[in-house]
């Protein structure tokens, strides 16, 4: 929920998890799907309403991407699920409707386009036959609120000066993923789409597929599923480039946000990490373009192979007298008009870590469905 409103308030090969965070071979246990169903169907929250439409969607998805339904697993999906929906495949946002008029309005000032305007545009009868006021007055979930900025934007010329064309709902589903992330990996989908994978996120099998990918489909070196979670929320490795920074940190004296962010995305400025490691440069033999262009493998598993992450973490492990964590929560505070209480992805990583130990807890008591 946390990152589709960090989102709405701007512009806009698979491999399985092992054990306890750890990384395994892309390989399926000898387990029949009706066999993983019934386990699924143990260990999902005793209230859950359709328990075995939920094991169904969740199976199909773990088999089609060549996932182990282990329960560490399985626990560690279902405690992101009931961390962001509750098992509500398209759930319910409090004051949604408030929200989403203050992003039109805020959209509005930016452009110089008088409210007026604004006004009269969601006066406007929408292809369903209620004004776009009405329905934004009813809106109480993303799927709904998605909805209606796609016929505003198509329907209304307003609608192309506000957004560009683009609709600014990016998440959804029950696991609250990235529709962006979605439409990237829409030839892996293993069921028809019958209109648009941004449609198909809403549903519950496709944001139990697509939220399992984003959790569990890259490889990692984690020795807990704790940094998995952040990642889960911060972006792909943010635990390790967390890490990675703060070692960077240690050897060159420069404080640095511990943001997971090693280049400014989509730039060739110089961010404030790459900065620091650059100060390191005589001592880790490095040029500034090397560094460049090993910091740009910082979204994939093979940064840790590189001569700076290694240069780097022998440096400051060798200053230090001691091993330096090679992963680290992310330092990231959650941006939302929802949120009224001071939370980071640190918080969101050591809650969903708790539901997955209770998850695990409960697997360890029953027997093999």
């Amino acid at each position: 929920m946390n990152r589709f409103f960090r989102c709405f308030l701007s512009v806009m090969p698979l491999v399985v998890v092992a054990g306890c965070g750890t990384q395994g071979s892309r390989t399926t246990p000898d387990i029949t799907p009706d066999q993983a169903r019934a386990r699924i169907v143990q260990l999902l929250p005793v209230k859950t309403a359709d328990r075995q439409g939920w094991a169904a969607d969740i199976q199909v998805a773990f088999t089609a991407q060549g996932l182990a339904p282990t329960d560490e697993n399985l626990c560690s999906v279902l405690a992101v699920t009931e961390q962001e929906s509750t098992f509500q495949a398209d759930p319910p946002v409090p004051g949604l409707a408030t929200i989403a008029r203050s992003e039109i309005n805020r959209r509005a000032s930016t452009l110089h386009i008088p409210e007026f305007l604004v006004r009269s545009a969601l006066s406007i009868t929408s292809p369903n036959g209620k004004t776009y006021n009405q329905r934004l007055d009813t809106a109480r979930t993303e799927g709904q609120l998605s909805a209606i900025f796609d016929d505003f934007i198509g329907m209304v010329p307003l609608g192309k000066s506000l957004f560009g064309g683009l609709n600014p709902v990016h998440t959804a589903g029950p696991m609250q993923v990235s529709i962006a992330f979605a439409e990237q990996r829409a030839r892996e989908y293993p069921y028809p789409v019958a209109h648009s994978i941004r449609q198909e996120v809403f549903t519950r099998r496709g944001g139990m597929y697509f939220g399992i990918a984003h959790l569990l489909g890259y490889p990692v070196d984690y020795t807990q599923s704790l940094y998995r979670f952040a990642d889960f929320n911060a972006g792909w490795y943010a635990s390790r480039n967390a890490a990675f920074q703060n070692a960077v940190s240690r050897a060159s004296g420069i404080p640095l946000a511990l943001d997971g962010d090693l280049t400014i995305p989509g730039s060739y400025k110089l961010g404030s990490t790459e900065l620091a490691v650059r100060a390191l440069g005589k001592q880790v033999g490095l040029s500034n373009n090397a560094i460049r262009r090993q910091l740009e493998k910082g979204d994939s598993l093979e940064f840790n192979d590189t001569d700076l992450y290694q240069s780097v973490f022998a440096l400051a492990d060798r200053q230090q007298g001691k091993p330096l964590p090679r992963a680290v929560l992310p330092g990231i505070t959650l941006q939302s008009p929802k949120i009224t209480r001071n939370l980071t992805t640190a918080w969101f990583a050591k809650r969903v870590d708790e539901r997955r130990a209770r998850c695990m807890n409960r697997a360890k008591a029953l027997p093999m469905g």
